[in-house]
């Protein structure tokens, strides 16, 4: 089958990856199935063209939803299990926005920022900061212990934003963002990642104007943000065409995109601008974020594993996908914002089959009704085919579910058990073990 990302031009990049191993390694448990772990750091490119950066704003983005503030030693341990999915860069926070927040940032920078694996694997750790002295000095007081500080600088590029948020003018915002990238460098970061707020409804003459700047006074990484959420996917990436065609001095940084989901299309977004050659991409866990969230790790991660060969050019990414269902139950908790049922991946539904003809259907072959493996993101069943038994379930599935009880039937014993199970059903919506007990001993007497 022909790529949807055929006709467009991927660029030469590499590596985020050390292969220096300084201290005890976190073992993930993991191989890759294409046998590597890039490495070779050099800045603002990567050795694999089809290797995506995954670029987790869960700690930071991720908090920003309201409601969803945690502790200290949460978002820790959130930090911990990023590492062990394998996350390319850890987002961690703004160190200038608070004391607390400038020492979570440190430390997970001495921690996990320097604890390498027995792959040569540690996660690039970085911070958020404007376009100011004071955000860069604060940035970099934090990020330096780390084996491979990321700063993630922003300004607004938007009209409505330069005028009533900023009150500066284009040339003004073009000066503060190549002065700033400018000092950041000076300090000692060596990746650089520079975005720019509210991309999508900016004049892209003055988009391309100001990444050029940008590059030239040392940026290694470009961020083009839909921070209100607002492109369809095939704007989203005529947009990184545009920008890729039209920007000197593009190719010899990644390219990377923070999609937001006001009109639900997050996701697609983001997968829109891998097909136009991003090579970085933002995520958070169960896609939490400002207003209606962030592009979702897991959809993003589990989309390039089932698709990536077949239809985004044999783009890949590094992460571990057995841990996604653990990374989600923990930020669920942690977060108090709540999945809804039918999230993919994650959901509680994901793996959950109560129609007649889709549990005959999973008794026959699981590939029948489940494109993604649940064991692929660490989803354990209750029962084996993930059936869940209700006023829409079939002969079939009562009939499998009782022999998990210890208890067979002969057919006519089976029909009339069956039509008083959906009679139970259909005024209740959970139906128990002990439910279908009851109504084995009523049967029985």
């Amino acid at each position: 089958m022909t790529s949807l990302c055929a006709n467009y031009s991927f660029g030469n990049y590499i590596s985020l990856h050390s292969k220096n191993n300084s201290v005890p390694p976190i073992k993930r448990n993991f191989h890759s199935s294409y046998g590597i772990r890039c490495s070779n750091i050099q800045r603002g490119k990567l050795s694999d063209p089809n290797y995506v950066t995954i670029f987790d704003t869960t700690l930071r983005d991720g908090e920003q939803a309201p409601g969803a503030s945690m502790t200290a030693k949460q978002k820790m341990e959130i930090a911990c299990q990023l590492a062990k999915l394998g996350v390319d860069v850890i987002e961690v926070g703004f160190p200038a926005a608070s004391q607390a927040e400038f020492d979570l940032v440190k430390l997970v920078a001495q921690k996990i920022g320097n604890n390498i694996d027995e792959e040569g694997y540690v996660p690039m750790i970085c911070g958020l900061a404007r376009s100011t002295k004071e955000d860069i000095d604060r940035a970099w007081e934090g990020l330096k212990y780390a084996k491979t500080p990321m700063i993630h600088m922003f300004i607004a590029t938007s009209d409505i934003h330069m005028k009533y948020k900023l009150n500066m003018g284009r040339e003004e915002v073009v000066e503060r963002a190549r002065s700033m990238v400018a000092y950041a460098t000076s300090l000692g970061f060596e990746h650089v990642r520079f975005s720019l707020e509210d991309a999508t409804r900016s004049d892209k003459e003055f988009v391309y104007h100001i990444i050029e700047e940008v590059i030239k006074a040392g940026a290694t990484c470009i961020c083009v943000a839909d921070t209100v959420g607002c492109n369809l996917p095939n704007e989203f990436a005529q947009l990184i065409v545009d920008i890729k065609a039209n920007t000197l001095g593009i190719q010899n940084v990644i390219l990377a995109v923070h999609c937001h989901n006001d009109l639900g299309l997050a996701t697609a977004n983001t997968l829109a601008g891998i097909c136009a050659g991003v090579r970085q991409v933002d995520v958070t866990i169960n896609g939490i974020g400002e207003r209606a969230g962030n592009a979702s790790l897991e959809e993003i991660v589990m989309t390039i594993k089932y698709r990536g060969e077949e239809l985004l050019g044999g783009v890949y990414t590094d992460i571990n996908t057995k841990h996604i269902f653990t990374t989600s139950n923990m930020v669920e908790e942690y977060s108090g914002l709540k999945l809804q049922p039918n999230k993919a991946i994650v959901g509680a539904n994901a793996f959950s089959h109560e129609s007649g003809i889709h549990q005959d259907g999973m008794l026959k072959n699981r590939g029948t009704y489940e494109f993604i493996s649940a064991e692929d993101v660490g989803f354990i069943r209750a029962t084996e085919h993930g059936i869940k038994l209700g006023k829409l379930s079939g002969r079939h599935a009562l009939k499998i579910k009782m022999l998990e009880l210890g208890y067979s039937f002969e057919e006519k014993q089976l029909g009339d058990l069956f039509w008083r199970f959906k009679s139970l059903a259909e005024g209740k919506k959970n139906i128990t073990d002990d439910d279908l007990r009851a109504l084995i001993l009523d049967e029985t007497i």
